[in-house]
C-alpha cells in the first residue's frame, strides 16, 4: 500500500488549517451578526456613507443572494452585498460592507497590489486549469520521454503563478480591512465593543486567505519534491 508522505507531512496540516480558518470565520460572523450597532445602521447604509465620504457616489450597492458572498466587482464598479449584510444592523454586517467598500477605494486610488493582481488574472486562470494536468501527465509518462518531464515542470511553474496571485491578494485584503476599520472609527459608525466585533470578523476572514496561500505553497513544494525525486 502506497502512502504519500509528502502530502501527509506538507499539505495535510495546511489543509486542516484552512478547514479551521473556514469554520472560524463562519463562527465569528455568526457570533457578531447578533451584536447590533447602537446607530442601527444597515450594512448598505454604512457602505453608502463610506463610499460618499470618499467621493465614490457613482459606485452603486447591490443586494445579492447567499451568505458571505459579498464582493466588489471592479469590472462593473459595483459593491455587492449578501442579504444578511445589506439589510443587517449588526457589527459584522457593517464591518463586511465597509471591507468591500475598501476594495472600491483601492480601485479608485490605483492601489498597486490590486493593479498587479488584475494584470496576472488571465495567466493565473490559465495556470489553474493546466498546471495539475501537466504535472500528472509528466509524472505518469516521464519515463517514456524527457518531453513529459518538461511538461511537468511547466505545470509546476504555472501552479507557482497561482501562489503569486494569492500572495498578492494578501496585502489587498488586509489593506481593505484596515481602510474599513479606520473609516468606521473615524466616522464613528461603530464604537467601542462594536468596533472590536467588526475587527474580529475581518481578521477571521483575512485568515482564510492566509490559509489558502499556505495550502498552495505546501502543494507547490510537494510537487517540486516529487519531481526532484523522479529525476533522481
Amino acid at each position: 500500500m502506497y502512502i504519500d508522505w509528502t502530502y501527509i507531512v506538507l499539505v495535510l496540516p495546511a489543509v486542516l488549517f484552512a478547514m479551521w480558518a473556514s469554520s472560524n470565520v463562519s463562527h465569528t460572523y455568526e457570533k457578531y451578526s447578533k451584536q447590533y450597532n447602537s446607530r442601527r445602521l444597515t450594512g448598505a447604509q454604512a457602505a453608502r456613507r463610506v463610499l460618499d465620504a470618499n467621493g465614490l457616489r457613482e459606485v452603486p450597492i447591490e443586494r445579492i443572494d447567499g451568505q458571505l458572498t459579498d464582493h466588489y466587482d471592479p469590472k462593473d464598479n459595483v459593491v455587492r452585498l449578501s442579504a444578511g449584510v445589506y439589510d443587517g444592523c449588526s457589527t459584522a454586517a457593517v464591518g463586511v460592507a465597509c471591507h468591500e467598500v475598501g476594495h472600491a477605494i483601492q480601485h479608485s486610488v490605483g492601489y498597486v497590489p490590486v493593479k498587479v493582481r488584475e494584470a496576472i488574472v488571465p495567466v493565473t486562470n490559465l495556470g489553474a486549469k493546466l498546471s495539475v494536468p501537466l504535472i500528472i501527465l509528466g509524472l505518469l509518462l516521464g519515463s517514456l520521454s524527457p518531453v513529459f518531464i518538461y511538461a511537468a515542470y511547466i505545470g509546476v511553474a504555472l501552479y507557482g503563478l497561482c501562489a503569486i496571485f494569492q500572495l498578492v491578494t494578501l496585502p489587498t485584503e488586509f489593506n481593505a480591512s484596515s481602510r474599513a476599520l479606520a473609516t468606521i472609527e473615524g466616522m464613528e459608525l461603530l464604537r467601542g465593543e462594536e468596533l472590536d466585533g467588526a475587527a474580529k470578523v475581518l481578521r477571521a476572514a483575512a485568515l482564510t486567505y492566509v490559509a489558502a496561500l499556505a495550502v498552495t505553497l505546501m502543494q507547490l513544494l510537494r510537487f517540486v519534491l516529487i519531481l526532484s525525486n523522479r529525476r533522481d
